[in-house]
């Protein structure tokens, strides 16, 4: 049962097509909010939409590639000739990339995931900004990681993609405030994703190495994420600003 803490709210989800994005949809339509939902896996787009529906919620969905400066603010422009403005967004689209030391990191790896991880949230944040600017206000999630807190060995390119998500959240946060517009982000541990399950698939850990990661001793849901971007983008949150919040079993605490 949904309290409606983003009823009636116009929001953007990106990289919606699985894992986070697809629990985080679920979760804002279960609190009211009317979706637009961005990948560039279109067949995945349209299984959220379903879902959603299904769940008797809206949304609709458009193919979009972050990294991509000129489909991002058509994206943008869309929601607003849709809905007339756009009231959050959860800046969630990110790949993981290829597994290997800061050495032995290839330039098309390291190009690729700092392009879609923090190049694609400073270009959705660019246009939704700007929008947010023209209509009084809003609020920013981005999604970082426990790995844009702490080290994470073995993946150089997404540990510092997701560092730098933290610092552009905080300098976004500290420029905007004054005008209305909440940024903030959150920084999952070990969740149930595709993405995870692909690397103990790969054998890169095993199941029961990533929940040891937590000291609660499980893997998270996507759904405990969506929860946590969904009420730092709600009122509910108002005083809340440049915030990197831990969603992660306390890893990070340890």
């Amino acid at each position: 049962m949904s309290d409606e803490m983003l009823k009636g709210k116009i929001a953007l989800i990106t990289g919606a097509s699985s894992g986070i994005g697809r629990g985080a949809a679920l979760v804002f339509a279960r609190h009211g909010a009317k979706l637009v939902l961005a990948d560039v896996n279109a067949e995945g787009g349209a299984e959220t939409v379903a879902m959603v529906r299904a769940a008797s919620g809206e949304a609709s969905f458009v193919k979009t590639d972050v990294a991509r400066a000129s489909e991002v603010e058509a994206l943008i422009q869309r929601i607003v000739a849709q809905h007339g403005r756009l009231d959050c967004a959860f800046n969630n689209a990110g790949i993981d990339g290829a597994m290997g030391t800061t050495h032995a990191c290839a330039e098309d790896n390291w190009d690729q995931v700092l392009s879609v991880n923090l190049k694609g949230v400073w270009l959705c944040m660019k246009y939704e900004i700007r929008q947010m600017l023209a209509q009084g206000g809003g609020a920013i999630v981005n999604t970082a990681s426990a790995a844009g807190l702490v080290a994470y060995p073995g993946l150089p390119a997404y540990v510092a993609s997701k560092h730098g998500v933290v610092g552009l959240t905080r300098a976004a946060a500290v420029e905007y405030a004054k005008q209305n517009i909440r940024v903030n982000a959150v920084c999952p541990g070990a969740i149930r994703t595709p993405m995870l399950e692909d690397a103990i698939r790969a054998g890169i850990m095993s199941e029961e190495q990533a929940a040891a990661l937590q000291p609660n001793g499980r893997l998270g849901t996507p759904e405990e994420i969506g929860e946590s971007a969904a009420w730092l983008c709600s009122g509910r949150a108002s005083f809340v600003l440049g915030h990197a919040l831990s969603v992660d079993g306390g890893m990070v605490a340890m």
